[in-house]
């Protein structure tokens, strides 16, 4: 199964030190996928944060190129959108607005649970 990756999905290993590739395999996703406008997001991030907030976007970065990368042009969040319904995949993220397009278009979404570990809170449509 395929899941799309946001910039704070990407985030969490460093902030709550769960491994998210163990999680998504747990939960039965085995193709990551990142657009590269969340990778642009990225970039951004590390120039703009300071402290452990940009160490999460370098080692965000970092984890993103081992993902499939999908050429991409617009919003990380629109792109993210359109992707996952065109492309039949869940999206790991914690963004509320994010949570709430996806909600509205009946796309799988996995997010983190007790700050431990990932959980799907929607069912496959």
């Amino acid at each position: 199964m395929k899941v799309i990756i946001d910039t704070n999905g990407l985030m969490i290993p460093v902030q709550f030190n769960v491994d998210i590739f163990d999680e998504l395999r747990r939960l039965g996703y085995n193709r990551f996928i990142v657009p590269l406008s969340v990778i642009r997001e990225l970039e951004s991030l590390q120039k703009g944060l300071r402290g452990k907030d940009k160490t999460a976007a370098k080692v965000a970065y970092s984890l993103a190129r081992r993902c499939e990368v999908v050429e991409t042009s617009g919003h990380a969040d629109d792109v993210i959108v359109d992707l996952a319904g065109n492309c039949d995949a869940a999206v790991l993220t914690n963004d509320i607005g994010l949570k709430k397009r996806l909600e509205d278009k009946n796309i799988p979404i996995i997010c983190l649970r007790q700050k431990n570990r990932l959980e799907r809170i929607t069912d496959e449509v």
